[in-house]
Order: structure tokens, then C-alpha cells, then sequence
């Protein structure tokens, strides 16, 4: 298992990189634009449920494929590990960032949020479970996931990124550098695990 995680953790270190490197890009646009983070906020409640489904749905795949255990089973592992794990990609970690960074930051946990969403006025835990249990379904009975994991993966870098510009106020400019480790961390680690290493845990056989 750790031959495992070390290898797709190798393997996904470049595409992460790369995914970093534009959110970098996009939160230059929103300073020198000066976009307000009413846009932000708009645009992380939009990626953040597309990243469940995707989490949801390659999770669930992964563990099918080489599970094949029963669904309420199928259903746990799915709706854990993409709500769980994107909750910490998406939130906790760009959070934990700007408070180390001492950026004021507003604090959120969206699959327990009961405010409503931006422009369709759904109570936000109510799109985000719903997001999951679609990928699940997706995941249990269409076993692909490697074309959402690398969504995934690009979903997340601008979820993350979005997560701190629409609850965080800063001079975001001097702090880029630091923002592209925490985006890349925010993605490397909690996409390979949700997508990959999760799953993997509850088979008897890891594929090598």
C-alpha cells in the first residue's frame, strides 16, 4: 500500500503543479481586476458540489472495480471520502493557509452550511450531499475514474483558491508564492487519497 501511495503521489505531483500554477494565474486576475468576493464566493459554490460529484463518483469507482462489496457499502466509502476529503481540499486546508499567513478568514463547512446557495437558492448541505450521492450513483454503476480524477484534481486547485479569495481579505500579491504551496498541498495529497487510497483500503487486493 505505502509502494502505492508513493507512486501515485510521484505521478500526480506534475499535473498538481501545473494546477497551482493556475490558480496563481486566476487570483492575479481577481486582485488586478479587482473582482469582489462576492464573485469568489459565487464560483466556490459552483466547484466545490462539481468536486464532490467527481470525488464521489471516482472514489466509489475505484472501489467497485476491485471491491465489488455490497451498495450501502459502495455508498459510505463515496459519500466519505469525496465529502470529507473536499471538505478538507476545499476549505479546511485554504482556511488553515491564511490563518497561518494571518490573513482574517471566514470559517466554513459546506455540506453542514444551511445558508442558501448563490443565484439558486438552495440550502448549501442540501446541493453538496445531493453532489455526492449523484457521483456515487455514477461511480457504482459506471466503474471509470480515471478521466475524473483529473478533473478532479483541476476542480479542486480552483475551489481551494476561490475558497480564499471570497472569505479571505489580504494583499493577496506578496503572498502568491506561499498561496500556490498551500494550493498545491490543498490538491496533492487529499485528491490522491480521496480518488485512490481510500477506496483501496476496504479491498483485500491492492493493485499494483
Amino acid at each position: 500500500m505505502f509502494k502505492r501511495i508513493a507512486k501515485e503521489l510521484k505521478e500526480h505531483a506534475p499535473f498538481t503543479a501545473l494546477g497551482a500554477a493556475t490558480g496563481i494565474v486566476i487570483m492575479v486576475i481577481i486582485v488586478l481586476g479587482n473582482i469582489s468576493s462576492g464573485v469568489s464566493h459565487t464560483l466556490f459554490y459552483t466547484l466545490h458540489p462539481i468536486h464532490v460529484v467527481l470525488s464521489a463518483l471516482a472514489t466509489t469507482a475505484m472501489y467497485m472495480r476491485y471491491g465489488r462489496g455490497k451498495i450501502w457499502v459502495a455508498i459510505l466509502i463515496g459519500w466519505t471520502g469525496s465529502i470529507g476529503i473536499a471538505t478538507i481540499s476545499d476549505a479546511i486546508i485554504p482556511y488553515l493557509g491564511g490563518t497561518l499567513l494571518h490573513v482574517p478568514m471566514g470559517f466554513e463547512v459546506p455540506f453542514i452550511e444551511t445558508a442558501e446557495m448563490p443565484v439558486i437558492g438552495i440550502e448549501k448541505w442540501k446541493v453538496v450531499n445531493s453532489a455526492a450521492l449523484i457521483g456515487i450513483a455514477i461511480g457504482y454503476w459506471k466503474q471509470v475514474s480515471r478521466i475524473p480524477h483529473f478533473g478532479h484534481v483541476l476542480l479542486s486547485t480552483w475551489a481551494s483558491l476561490f475558497y480564499f479569495t471570497a472569505f479571505g481579505i489580504a494583499s493577496w500579491i506578496p503572498l502568491l508564492p506561499f498561496i500556490f504551496l498551500f494550493l498545491f498541498l490543498a490538491v496533492w495529497v487529499p485528491c490522491c487519497t480521496s480518488d485512490i487510497v481510500y477506496p483501496l483500503l476496504f479491498v483485500r487486493e491492492v493493485p499494483e
